[in-house]
């Protein structure tokens, strides 16, 4: 499932969800890459 999050205050990920880490942060995978971030909310 693809997922976006936030990395610091302007960077915005996009790729497949790995991990739960915590409440407000998750890991994504994007070309073999992990990225750990705020999840950006569904409106």
């Amino acid at each position: 499932m693809l997922r976006t999050i936030v990395v610091g205050s302007c960077v915005s990920v996009q790729g497949t969800f790995v991990a739960q880490l915590d409440s407000e942060r998750i890991v994504v995978r994007v070309d073999g890459r992990l990225y750990a971030g705020r999840a950006v909310t569904r409106s």
